[in-house]
């Protein structure tokens, strides 16, 4: 029991990093309530699920080329730019509460945690240094049963955190003005560009070998 405990302590410290997940859980749980943030977090989980399948299969190792991950680069560029620019437009509307009904999605807002996540270079070798490192420690110690206990450990804290970030900035939301609930966004959004142009950089390098 002590070592499941262990394994979701390590999906929380996994999930508590700043980067864009939490970037746009922050932007949509204050401009849109609890559901919209926990489903970004949601879609993200997914993708994470997804790398590890892959790990767990061995499909990995054929993802982390040099092509796809140009591709995968390009792609999240693309997602987190627009996902940043759309969140500092939105914020200048004249009241944060008015948008909540106009055409904000639930399938959006997961959609846009699984794009974020699984487009993300990063993430495939985050987990394959992560997961695959854990993958070789508990196969030579437990059984798969194990292995599927202590990998729903890891699920079981990502989930924490999502939930815990969703409800952050629905509080958050609720506690200060609209100006203030504009100026995170705007923030969200700057960090999300940020990520984005990152990503671009990367996807360039490897195109053209800078």
């Amino acid at each position: 029991m002590n070592i499941f405990f262990s394994y979701i302590l390590l999906g929380l410290s996994l999930s508590a990093p700043m980067g864009p997940i939490n970037a746009a859980q922050l932007d949509k749980g204050i401009r849109y309530g609890f559901w919209h943030a926990w489903l970004v977090g949601v879609g993200g989980m997914i993708a994470d699920g997804v790398f590890m399948l892959l790990i767990y299969f061995g499909v990995a190792q054929f993802i982390d080329t040099p092509l796809l991950r140009a591709f995968l680069w390009s792609f999240g560029f693309f997602v987190l730019c627009y996902t940043g620019i759309e969140s500092i437009l939105k914020s200048k509307a004249p009241s944060v509460e008015r948008q909540e009904t106009r055409g904000e999605t639930l399938g959006k807002s997961f959609r846009t945690g699984f794009l974020m996540a699984i487009s993300n270079p990063l993430s495939i070798l985050f987990w394959l240094g992560i997961y695959g490192s854990i993958l070789a420690q508990t196969t030579d110690q437990y059984g798969p049963y194990q292995l599927l206990i202590y990998s729903l450990g890891i699920f079981l804290g990502i989930t924490i955190w999502d939930v815990t970030m969703a409800g952050l900035a629905t509080g958050t939301r609720r506690l200060v003005s609209s100006g203030v609930q504009r100026v995170i966004s705007i923030v969200s959004g700057v960090v999300l560009i940020g990520f984005g142009l990152y990503f671009g950089v990367q996807a360039f390098r490897l195109m053209f070998g800078v």
